[in-house]
């Protein structure tokens, strides 16, 4: 697969730019307006997945609700072809429980049940923890790219990590989509997925300012387009290879990894989106600043 040297990334990412602006603009809007779809793993109550021998209907599931005691406003039923999840706000005590199978058991006698249950404390302490290693690892990525390079690589690749984590967020968001714990494991393979490919571009850059002027912005700009080509055939075999993986395991996987793959076949897509787009053309943004302030010259006093 060849690319052509001299097409001008710089100049695409202004396009790249003003699309990431108007999804991070839909995202807030979604998250701010309808919040994100939480899973029992992180709103307290209980999560009742049911394997059925064949099709069960909201309908059907209803009265059962109404028998146990459980307003029908505070239960969410999902009937699909083999599976039917019917998620409780409140958390069922054990006379609740074994009722619900009782009369579930009525309309498919070869129906399975798992449940899930959490409290309010654990709920909010799953949520928090889950920021926190977010947060702790794109921190703990900025101090090592800025040892290993320099700050404006730092800056360039933490503003790329959280576009990959926010445009995920935010399409989960926009189309309610279950958010579980498997989510929060997607999103940190995620970032760890867009870094090792933003410094495979880093170290191109770096390597190639060694042996380029670096006297004007144009050229830093013939300096980020050349890596950005030289290392654009193993970005997108990388990526190719990691979303057909994931892609296989949404189609053919089971219920329990169905969020964690979607949230991946996502991921890695802007994930070799912004390193290309977004992270490289920041980096040539904050150094073009640099380039751009005048040099003093000392002059000697006669």
């Amino acid at each position: 697969m060849r690319f052509n040297w001299n097409y001008d990334y710089v100049k695409g990412s202004k396009i790249a730019y003003t699309f990431s602006i108007i999804l991070t603009i839909a995202g807030i809007i979604s998250l701010l307006s309808l919040g994100l779809n939480y899973a029992v793993d992180f709103r307290a109550g209980s999560n009742v997945d049911i394997s059925v021998s064949k099709v069960i209907t909201a309908e059907q599931i209803k009265p059962i609700v109404k028998d146990i005691g459980v307003d029908e406003g505070d239960v969410t039923i999902t009937p699909g072809a083999d599976r039917v999840n019917v998620r409780f706000s409140n958390e069922l005590d054990e006379t609740q429980e074994s009722k619900f199978k009782q009369e579930f058991s009525k309309l498919d006698a070869s129906a399975s049940y798992e449940v899930n249950t959490v409290d309010p404390e654990m709920a909010k302490e799953l949520e928090r923890n889950a920021i926190y290693a977010v947060l702790i690892a794109s921190i703990g990525i900025m101090i090592y790219v800025a040892i290993r390079f320099e700050w404006r690589f730092a800056v360039a690749a933490v503003v790329s990590l959280f576009h990959d984590a926010f445009v995920v967020i935010s399409v989960f968001s926009i189309f309610r989509l279950e958010v579980d714990l498997t989510f929060i494991t997607a999103v940190l393979t995620i970032v760890g997925f867009s870094i090792n490919d933003t410094i495979v571009i880093f170290d191109r850059i770096r390597e190639n300012l060694r042996f380029a002027k670096k006297s004007s912005k144009a050229d830093l700009r013939e300096v980020v387009n050349r890596s950005l080509s030289q290392t654009m055939t193993r970005s997108l075999n990388t990526t190719f290879t990691v979303f057909v993986a994931s892609l296989c395991l949404f189609i053919f996987g089971g219920e329990s990894i169905r969020m964690f793959s979607l949230a991946m076949v996502i991921g890695t897509l802007f994930g070799a989106y912004s390193s290309i787009f977004i992270a490289a053309p920041l980096w040539f943004t904050l150094k073009g600043k640099q380039v751009d302030k005048p040099k003093t010259v000392a002059k000697e006093s006669n």
